[in-house]
């Protein structure tokens, strides 16, 4: 049944709603959490020479924003959330855009590549191909973009206050490939550990 734009906005308040409501403690409970192997996922298929100009789309409390800043990178940050932006700003001193994931604004061909770990599970999923053609516009020709996600069966709805879509690895191929992207990789998380115990999906995508 398709979402009206009430329904839609719903999905957007309640899931927000729940991240500022648990800001803090979202922050402690992920400020460890290691994400290198993703990190050098995208980081290695960005053609060019270093520095990239990276977009930590989803970037909650900017821990990521960080890691990239050290690394010698420009690292702007991107979240639905007015608490995870604020913290963001305040613990990475990047760039951080607030904004609604249903209601992007985006430069153009402005980033080497986009990093959107464990975010566009959120996007529901007759809104994903718009979200990702306007990921697609803002990557410079050529551009990478790395995404993480709980894989699932192509199911959809809530999970206690947060909405999220569950896609197994063809149908998320098959997004990818029509919204404009050739895929560089895939993996499932944690490394190392029987693939029903991996429930991430990781993968890597050129813009063509």
């Amino acid at each position: 049944m398709k979402q009206t734009p009430d329904d839609l906005e719903q999905i957007t308040a309640t899931t927000l709603g729940h991240y500022n409501s648990v800001a803090e403690s979202f922050r402690e409970g992920t400020r460890d959490h290691d994400v290198s192997q993703n990190i050098d996922a995208l980081l290695r298929h960005i053609q060019g020479e270093a520095p990239f100009d990276i977009l930590d789309f989803g970037c909650g409390p900017g821990r990521d924003l960080q890691t990239f800043t050290r690394m010698g990178h420009t690292a702007i940050g991107l979240d639905g959330s007015e608490k995870f932006a604020q913290m963001a700003r305040e613990d990475s001193g990047c760039e951080v855009w607030q904004q609604d994931f249903l209601k992007l604004d985006l430069p153009a061909e402005r980033f080497d590549g986009i990093f959107a770990n464990a975010v566009l599970f959120h996007v529901p999923r007759q809104e994903l191909p718009r979200v990702l053609k306007q990921l697609w516009g803002t990557l410079k020709p050529g551009g990478v973009l790395f995404s993480s996600n709980p894989r699932g069966e192509n199911q959809e709805g809530w999970n206690g206050p947060r909405y999220g879509a569950y896609h197994d690895l063809a149908a998320w191929q098959q997004l990818l490939t029509e919204a404009g992207f050739v895929e560089l990789e895939h993996y499932y998380r944690p490394a190392g550990l029987p693939r029903e115990q991996q429930p991430w999906l990781a993968s890597v995508w050129r813009k063509v």
